[in-house]
């Protein structure tokens, strides 16, 4: 089984006098002078976007920053399809909490079970004390956890909280957030250690953090197996932010001990084609297309794994 994780970077299909169209891969609406310019740009992003996820090649792929399930749908019949990767008849993108509309999504080509969506759930719900500084009554997720079961393997994505624009408060957002992740794998798992799970998605995780100690500290050790560690140091990363050419390493792959030893050679691969080439330290073979900063895929690298005979 191969898994991937992929961060979109906002996409949303919107209605115009033209029809509905999917914004580029950008962080904000652009406007003035260059929003005609930056507007042309956008279906070329999204087909970037669907070309670095037709090489995923994966059974699963948990995607983040989706509008909707409109959006999810739209994508990928009119982009994904359309670009030749297999379909995926089966996908999900159930509403968040994120006041912008963007959400958690999966996409796959096994049949899904057990699909929940914990995004409101609170601190006390989960038995958690609120940490300083957080509202108990706020819902855990910043976005969602979403979790599936796939033939043996149950997988968690989720999409946490962005270190800023208050990097002490986006830790202590962050920390609640593994913190809940662990508490419902072990609420679902006590007494399995032989359970096959993975956590999937974007974690947030700045190079350095404000504290020292990594804000998804709860979810390592002996609780997982980080399956980024497998690739030598030098090479993970998978974000470029090109305001301060900042590289870091949000994307993540946490995998239950048993999992890991079931498949101890098994090692994630970032797929940095879709990248503008203002994200120098990846000096490989871009996709055709890509241009200095757009058109881009994401400022996400894909990553995605295979589990054989799983």
């Amino acid at each position: 089984m191969r898994i991937a994780t992929f961060n979109v970077q906002n996409l949303r299909l919107s209605g115009s006098p033209a029809g509905a169209r999917l914004s580029g891969a950008q962080d904000r609406d652009d406007s003035g002078a260059s929003m005609a310019d930056d507007r042309a740009l956008d279906p070329i992003d999204r087909l970037l976007t669907a070309a670095v996820l037709k090489r995923a090649d994966a059974d699963v792929v948990a995607l983040q920053e989706v509008f909707d399930q409109e959006t999810l749908d739209h994508f990928h019949d009119r982009y994904l399809v359309k670009e030749g990767a297999a379909p995926y008849p089966h996908r999900i993108c159930i509403p968040g909490n994120d006041g912008r509309g963007y959400d958690v999504a999966l996409m796959s080509r096994i049949e899904p079970e057990d699909v929940t969506s914990h995004a409101s759930l609170t601190p006390a719900d989960l038995g958690l004390e609120c940490l300083p500084g957080r509202d108990p009554a706020e819902p855990v997720f910043r976005r969602d956890c979403l979790s599936a079961r796939f033939r043996d393997l149950a997988i968690f994505a989720t999409h946490f909280k962005a270190p800023y624009p208050d990097p002490e408060s986006a830790w202590s957002a962050r920390r609640l957030e593994a913190l809940a992740v662990r508490r419902l794998i072990e609420r679902r798992f006590e007494g399995k250690e032989d359970a096959f799970w993975l956590v999937l998605g974007d974690l947030n995780e700045p190079m350095e953090e404000p504290r020292g100690e990594r804000a998804i500290a709860p979810l390592l050790g002996d609780f997982s197996n980080d399956l980024v560690q497998r690739i030598p140091a030098e090479r993970r990363w998978s974000y470029h932010f090109e305001d301060s050419g900042i590289y870091s390493r949000p994307d993540a792959m946490l995998a239950s001990p048993a999992l890991a030893q079931a498949w101890p050679d098994a090692r994630p691969d970032y797929l940095r084609e879709g990248l503008g080439r203002d994200a120098g330290r990846y000096s490989g073979k871009r996709l055709p297309g890509v241009g200095f900063h757009r058109p881009h895929a994401s400022d996400h690298a894909a990553l995605v794994i295979e589990f054989k005979g799983l």
